[in-house]
């Protein structure tokens, strides 16, 4: 134990000491990095959503979101344009994850298998978040403008599919290749949709990868590749015209458009 000595010790006193606290950097601004903006998008999104259904969609404001998510009316339209945009916070970034799928996707795999594998990751974002999805589901049915936006979203979806498909089918030397994308990838959103909105119906109690699994199965056993038929490069009638009410089951859809690219190759049913 050292003890100070007295004045009149030749020794100098010894001097307490001080213990210094190590400087802190300065903390991370929210929304800073990567990271931070997609979790202050989710924690924007997870507010919107809790106000809407609690009081009104019309009744709740951008202010009253942003204070909410614990951020200021400015944060908020650094992400969003409007609070329309808010339920769908995610979008972006599933497409992104959509088009590193396409990037890494083996060659020689099956295209709309890879397409099937890309779009279920919107399954899997609605499944990481039951009750947000739960509640944006009821919003979409019950406000116009939700609706169209969430139209608008599964829109682009089914772009991004066309293309990649497109491509793929056009590097296969199909003369019918933007025809068999654009055909493909709306059957695509369908089987996606209808999976996703009985699996919303339930509760989210249903499995829905093992739905996935069965609906994408469908639209591959539809699109399989195959020889065009003699003649086929010189037929310039050779669009597929499917009209189909919107209650169509999707089992019956993906058959009708099978069999209808099949009789446009001249294969038999079934083949």
């Amino acid at each position: 134990m050292l003890t100070a000595l007295s004045a009149t010790s030749k020794s100098p006193a010894t001097v307490p000491v001080m213990t210094q606290t190590p400087r802190r950097g300065p903390a991370t601004r929210a929304g800073a990095t990567p990271a931070g903006r997609r979790q202050l998008r989710r924690a924007l999104a997870t507010a919107a959503v809790d106000l809407f259904a609690a009081n009104g969609y019309e009744a709740t404001t951008v202010d009253d979101i942003a204070a909410a998510a614990g951020v200021g009316r400015r944060t908020f339209f650094r992400y969003f344009d409007s609070k329309d945009d808010v339920l769908f916070a995610n979008h972006d970034e599933i497409v992104a994850e959509m088009e590193q799928v396409f990037a890494a996707a083996d060659p020689a795999q099956d295209p709309v298998e890879v397409a099937c594998a890309a779009v279920a990751l919107v399954l899997d974002s609605y499944a990481a978040e039951l009750d947000v999805s739960l509640k944006r589901f009821t919003l979409t049915r019950t406000v116009p403008s939700l609706r169209d936006k969430e139209v608008a979203t599964v829109d682009r979806y089914q772009r991004v599919l066309a293309r990649y498909l497109g491509e793929r089918f056009a590097a296969a030397g199909d003369e019918t290749a933007s025809l068999r994308a654009a055909v493909a990838a709306a059957a695509i959103a369908a089987a996606n949709n209808h999976v996703l909105r009985r699996w919303l119906r339930s509760g989210g109690t249903e499995d829905i990868a093992a739905s996935a699994r069965q609906a994408f199965a469908l639209v591959v056993a539809a699109f399989q590749p195959s020889a065009p038929a003699p003649g086929a490069a010189d037929d310039e009638t050779g669009a597929v015209v499917a009209v189909l009410s919107t209650k169509t089951p999707l089992h019956e859809v993906v058959t009708r458009v099978g069999a209808a690219l099949r009789a446009a190759e001249g294969r038999p049913p079934g083949r």
